[in-house]
């Protein structure tokens, strides 16, 4: 598992605790920020996930 992996991952949990606590307390800000955050972590552990098959297909 390398670090973008590993970044990603937090971004989209931190993300995801934003984007409930903005439906909860009906705060719609935080509830975007918390989607864009945790769409952002994803694409970066997805970018985590590519360099690892490159790295195994090497």
């Amino acid at each position: 598992m390398n670090k973008d992996q590993v970044k990603g991952r937090i971004e989209e949990a931190k993300g995801k605790m934003k984007e409930v606590a903005g439906k909860v307390s009906g705060d719609k800000k935080l509830e975007r920020e918390g989607k864009i955050q945790n769409i952002s972590g994803k694409v970066q552990a997805g970018i985590g996930d590519l360099k690892e098959d490159i790295k195994d297909a090497i």
